[in-house]
C-alpha cells in the first residue's frame, strides 16, 4: 500500500470516512495490535491510526522513539516478519501495513484477514487457500484499462457520497482515491461498478434481471425487466420490483392501519445486497431477481468462494469483493457487514415465511417462501392460470359487480395499488372488462 502524506485535509477525510476495509482507529497500543497487522498483511494492506478512539474522536499518544520501536518489534516478530512505514502528525502515529508478498502471516494469536472494519482470525488451511492464489488482484481491485473520463457519472457519485455522509468540498480525484477506486494505474472495476454511467460498457456482467412469472414453474412470464444502473441503482431498482409486485395485507387496530407482507422486504433487499456485491463478476451471466406464485428466488453467480467451508457459512463473513463490500459499507445498504444471512433468516422467521440457502459450484440461491397458502394448482375454470388475489377479486365482482378498488382492498385486507395491479392483468387476459366511467359503471366478466 502506498504511503499517504498526511495533513489536515487528509486526517478530516480519514476521520468522516472512518473504519473500513483499509483503516484502523487505534486509542492506544495493546496485546492486540499484532492481529490487526497480521489481518492488514493477510489482505490487501491498510494504515492503523494510533492516537484516534471510539466514535472516531482524537485522543492523541505521546510518540517517542521507544513506542516506535515496540510496534517494529511486533512486526519482527511476527511470521514471517512484516515491514511498516510509520509516520507521525501531531500526536497521532500512522502505521502503514503493506499487503504481504509471503502469505500467510501469523502473530503469537494466530492467522487473521482483514474483512471490512473487522479482523478475523482464521485458521491456518483457510488463509493456505487463500495463498495459493497469492499474486493475483481480485477482479474488483483489477485496473479497467478502457476507462474514459467522460463514462464518469457524476449523479451516481454525488448521490454514494451524500448516502455516506462523506463532503463534496474535495477534489472528486482525491476522494476516489482515498476510497481506493482510483490508484496511479488508472480507475478499478469496482469503480465503475458503482459510477460508470453504463458499466456493462466495461464489465458484462454488471446487469441484474428481474423477472415476474405466473407460476412455480418458470414459464409463462408476466414481466421482465434487466437494468444496468450500477451497483447501488441495481440494488434499489430490484428491491423496488418486487416491492410493486409483493402483495401487503391491511389490518385495522383502532385508528392504527398494520401492514402484513407477503414477502419481508428487509429480508429480500438483504439478499439483493449479499447478490450484487459477493457474485463472481469474472463468471458469465447476471444476478436474477425472480418472483414466482408462491415465492421469490434470488439469484447470483458464484458459489462459495473456496476459503469459507461450508460448515462455517452464515457464522463467518468471506467477501469474494472486498473492495466492493468495503464500499458499500458507508452506506445504510449494508452497514453491518457479514451479518446478512443472519438477517434474512431473522427477518423471514418473524413474517413467517420460509427460507432456503443454497449454493454449488457456479451459483448462490436465496429461496422465500410466501406466508400465503396457495392451492396445488389453479382452478381450470379459466383460459389462463389466475393468482389467488385475481380469483378472490371475479368472485367479489360476481357478488357485486359495482365494486370500487378501495371496497375490493378492505374486503381483501390488501392495498389499493395491489388491487388495481390485478385489475390490469385481468383486463389484459380479456378475462375481465369495464363498463362505463370509472364513478358510475361496473364490471362485467367474460362468459
Amino acid at each position: 500500500m502506498k504511503l499517504i502524506i498526511m495533513d489536515t485535509k487528509q486526517l478530516n477525510l480519514v476521520l468522516e470516512e472512518g473504519e473500513g476495509q483499509y483503516i484502523e482507529f487505534k486509542e492506544r497500543l495493546d496485546k492486540k495490535f499484532a492481529k490487526e497487522i497480521v489481518a492488514f498483511t493477510n489482505a490487501s494492506g491498510g494504515q492503523i491510526f494510533l492516537g484516534i478512539g471510539d466514535g472516531g474522536k482524537i485522543k492523541g499518544v505521546d510518540i517517542t522513539n521507544n513506542l516506535k520501536s515496540k510496534i517494529t518489534d511486533l512486526a519482527k516478530n511476527c511470521d514471517p516478519f512484516i515491514s511498516l512505514e510509520i509516520e507521525s502528525y501531531k500526536n497521532l502515529l500512522i502505521i502503514t501495513v503493506p499487503e504481504g508478498d509471503n502469505k500467510p502471516y501469523q502473530c503469537s494469536d494466530g492467522f487473521f484477514m482483514r474483512i471490512g472494519p473487522n479482523s478475523q482470525k482464521l485458521d491456518r488451511n483457510q488463509i493456505l487457500e487463500l495463498s495459493i492464489k497469492e499474486g493475483k488482484i481480485r477482479f474488483d481491485e483489477q485496473i479497467c484499462v478502457d476507462f474514459d473520463w467522460k463514462d464518469f457519472d457524476d449523479e451516481k457519485f454525488e448521490y454514494f457520497l451524500r448516502l455516506a455522509g462523506i463532503s463534496y468540498n474535495l477534489d472528486r480525484k482525491y476522494i476516489l482515491s482515498n476510497l481506493k477506486l482510483l490508484t496511479d494505474k488508472g480507475m478499478t472495476n469496482a469503480g465503475m461498478l458503482f459510477f460508470a454511467k453504463n458499466p456493462f460498457k466495461y464489465i458484462f456482467t454488471s446487469k441484474i434481471r428481474c423477472v415476474t412469472f405466473r407460476d412455480d414453474d418458470r414459464v409463462d412470464i408476466l414481466d421482465k425487466k434487466e437494468v444496468d444502473k450500477g451497483i447501488i441503482g441495481n440494488i434499489e431498482y430490484a428491491t423496488n420490483y418486487l416491492k410493486e409486485h409483493v402483495d401487503v395485507r391491511f389490518e385495522i387496530k383502532g385508528i392504527k392501519r398494520i401492514e402484513h407482507p407477503e414477502y419481508p422486504q428487509e429480508a429480500y433487499r438483504e439478499a439483493i445486497v449479499n447478490a450484487v456485491i459477493h457474485r463472481d463478476y469474472s463468471e458469465t451471466g447476471e444476478v436474477a431477481v425472480e418472483k414466482l406464485r408462491s415465492g421469490i428466488v434470488i439469484n447470483n453467480p458464484g458459489g462459495l468462494i473456496s476459503s469459507l467451508p461450508k460448515e462455517k457459512f452464515g457464522k463467518i463473513s468471506r467477501p469474494r469483493n472486498r473492495l466492493l463490500a468495503n464500499i458499500l459499507s458507508k452506506t445504510m445498504f449494508m452497514e453491518k457487514v457479514g451479518t446478512g444471512i443472519r438477517r434474512i433468516r431473522t427477518d423471514c422467521k418473524e413474517n413467517n415465511n420460509s427460507v432456503e440457502l443454497s449454493f454449488d459450484q457456479y451459483n448462490f440461491f436465496v429461496s422465500i417462501g410466501s406466508n400465503k397458502k396457495y392451492p396445488e394448482k389453479y382452478p381450470e375454470k379459466y383460459p389462463e392460470k389466475l393468482s389467488d388475489t385475481q380469483l378472490k377479486i371475479l368472485k367479489l365482482i360476481k357478488q357485486d359487480n359495482a365494486l370500487t378498488r378501495d371496497k375490493m382492498a378492505k374486503k381483501l385486507n390488501l392495498s389499493e395499488s395491489s388491487i388495481k395491479k390485478n385489475l390490469k392483468l385481468l383486463k389484459q387476459k380479456n378475462i375481465l372488462y369495464r363498463i362505463g366511467s370509472d364513478r358510475a359503471g361496473y364490471w362485467k366478466i367474460k362468459d
